[in-house]
């Protein structure tokens, strides 16, 4: 199953060198891959964005990208999720299933494109990364993961990369140095190709904000030159016991503000407005994974999301997923095509899409 638990952050309930330049061209050229020719044109997602996830392990039995933005008036959508094929392998597939290779989504891209939005594909997710097939966990040669990388940039034409580190994978310190190795590589080899690259981090998060593994993974990213365009907390599967009902509007403003704090401590040089530009939020609508479904995450409480998000100049907002955002599941937790709450069929989506500009 596909949750977004933080099974590693806590023991009691379940929840989920800086490279020179001179080495960093060293080690390209060492390297004997020959990527994909390159996509025509590489286009920046607006500085401002709203791309809820697209669960793709849901097709063939789920409406296509480009029905679903006819449907929702959702244009952007975030990929979940591209893993190793098996454990121990450095090749990539859709959540993976040899059934959906990297290019499975090119056609409904393309039509997605026309219509005037985009992607962005998501490595990870909770299952592969408790699982060990999340792809720098899986892969231990950096440069085949840097190629791995750069063959997802040229094969979609994408510039932004999500890593969706959760579960085990928050962790593996050899495969967090590893991924920040190869996205370190990645970004010199784009740079050389004036594809204008953007990292996106998704992490797991309390109200206090990150917990020291999630900074951890920041923190590596720094010390390895490997440039971080965004920071995705999931305000969401908090697993807040003893307290009632949360208000989860607030709890993600709490969590927002926090992280704030961590982020100013692990890019000094950035100014605040700059450490808010880098920030990102996904929310999950509804019922969230905690069984005493005392999360639960209403309209009102998005509007307080969305309403701190472009007081503070937000990079992007998200949720987890667009095939939740319906009422078709009344009273039901964590469902991978409702929300368990009583709302209008994208209801969500149309409250955050003025957010992209």
């Amino acid at each position: 199953m596909h949750l977004r638990r933080r099974f590693t952050l806590r023991s009691t309930v379940p929840r989920s060198a800086v490279l020179t330049a001179t080495a960093i061209a060293t080690v390209i050229g060492a390297m004997t891959w020959s990527p994909p020719a390159m996509a025509a044109t590489y286009t920046t997602l607006p500085a401002h964005v709203y791309a809820p996830y697209y669960e793709t392990y849901l097709a063939p039995n789920t409406a296509s990208l480009t029905a679903t933005a006819q449907a929702s008036g959702a244009k952007y959508f975030t990929l979940a999720f591209l893993q190793a094929t098996t454990r121990g392998s450095c090749s990539l597939d859709w959540n993976s299933n040899s059934a959906q290779p990297l290019n499975y989504y090119n056609s409904d891209i393309a039509s997605l494109r026309a219509l005037g939005g985009d992607v962005i594909p998501s490595f990870g997710g909770y299952s592969a990364d408790h699982g060990g097939t999340e792809i720098a966990d899986s892969c231990t040669d950096v440069n085949q993961l840097a190629a791995d990388y750069e063959s997802v940039i040229t094969t979609l034409g994408v510039t932004r990369l999500d890593m969706d580190v959760e579960s085990a994978s928050l962790n593996n310190t050899a495969g967090i140095d590893r991924r920040n190795r190869a996205i370190a590589l990645t970004e010199a080899w784009a740079a050389a190709n004036a594809i204008p690259l953007q990292i996106q981090y998704t992490l797991p998060v309390e109200q206090y904000g990150l917990d020291p593994n999630g900074e951890s993974v920041l923190q590596n990213a720094v010390a390895d030159g490997a440039a971080v365009t965004s920071v995705d907390i999931m305000v969401f599967d908090y697993y807040i016991a003893g307290e009632g009902t949360v208000n989860m509007g607030q709890a993600a403003v709490n969590a927002a503000t926090n992280t704030h704090t961590q982020l100013a401590g692990i890019y000094p040089a950035l100014t605040s407005a700059q450490i808010w530009g880098m920030e990102a939020m996904t929310m999950l609508p509804g019922i969230d994974d905690y069984p005493k479904k005392t999360e639960v995450s209403s309209l009102a409480d998005a509007q307080t999301m969305l309403t701190f998000a472009q007081a503070n100049g937000l990079d992007l907002l998200s949720m987890w997923a667009i095939q939740r955002d319906n009422g078709g599941c009344p009273g039901s937790r964590d469902q991978n095509t409702c929300s368990g709450i009583a709302q209008n069929a994208w209801d969500f989506s149309h409250l955050f899409e003025p957010f992209t500009h």
